[in-house]
């Protein structure tokens, strides 16, 4: 803001591209917000594609900034709106909870190496102590998520919602509602992309054919739990079950037949938070 001021900016006419980069661009788009600039958030993936489109190789600071600067200009993303309190906790809680998941297994793979090797009895009793602790810890937190969206009457209506629908239960429902109360995404269409749902196929002329897949950018982890649910949708949701059949019937590969039905709960997911109705199995979209 020092250096805005001292360009005699005022704050409301200025629109600052900031790539996201996991957590760390989120203090500096808050901030900015608060102050009244306009933040635009840009896919790192997208704007490296712009750079090498401008055959520009070279990455340091001063390019990166360029680079965002023309990419704001000539490709300007949505003006970015902050979550909610409400929904900022429960992805900050979200975030604790798998990293220390992570933890736990990590320090369960560590114990099974100690008890397979000539491991000393005091390191073997420390790991047995991490692993309690973290598991204690995980268990609080679980408990602090469930509180949480129990507790808050908007954030429990939207959850019930995405309840409603076949294969998601709360621990998808939960990922999901944070992810769709970001306020970043105008359509299903952008979140599918955001978490690399979107086919991605690679031919040119007959002699390229490689096989559509799914691009696979975005968070893993999200995508990791909608796979779960996926796989309870192709069974019990009419409408991914018909969608899972047909594609496998057409000779379609069954993870790639999931893809689609993970695409489809996206949509499910994003549809019944912005209707405010509750997923109606046999509703048939109409053109």
């Amino acid at each position: 803001m020092d250096w805005l001021n001292a360009q005699r900016c005022v704050p409301e006419s200025v629109t600052v591209v900031l790539e996201a980069t996991g957590i760390y661009h989120e203090n500096l788009a808050y901030g900015l917000h608060e102050a009244g600039v306009s933040v635009c958030m840009a896919n790192p993936c997208r704007v490296r594609e712009f750079a090498h489109g401008m055959d520009i190789l070279n990455k340091n600071d001063a390019v990166d900034a360029f680079v965002l600067a023309c990419y704001g200009e000539l490709k300007p993303p949505a003006v970015w709106v902050p979550p909610s309190p409400e929904v900022r906790k429960l992805r900050a809680l979200l975030r604790q909870r798998d990293a220390l998941r992570e933890d736990v297994q990590r320090t369960v793979n560590r114990l099974e190496k100690a008890n397979s090797t000539s491991t000393p009895q005091e390191v073997i009793r420390s790991l047995e102590r991490t692993k309690s602790w973290l598991n204690e810890e995980l268990a609080r937190i679980e408990k602090l998520i469930t509180d949480h969206t129990d507790n808050d009457p908007g954030l429990k209506a939207d959850l019930d919602l995405l309840k409603s629908i076949k294969g998601v239960k709360d621990q998808v429902g939960r990922e999901m509602l944070a992810l769709l109360k970001d306020g970043t995404f105008k359509s299903a269409s952008q979140v599918a992309a955001y978490l690399g749902l979107t086919p991605v196929e690679k031919t040119s002329g007959s002699s390229v054919r490689g096989r559509p897949h799914m691009s696979k950018t975005g968070p893993s982890g999200v995508r990791a739990k909608l796979y779960v649910a996926a796989l309870t949708a192709s069974r019990w949701n009419k409408q991914a079950k018909a969608i899972y059949e047909r594609l496998v019937a057409k000779g379609k590969a069954k993870k790639a037949a999931l893809g689609a039905v993970m695409r489809k709960l996206v949509h499910l997911c994003f549809g019944v938070l912005k209707t405010r109705l509750p997923w109606d199995e046999n509703y048939v979209a109409t053109a």
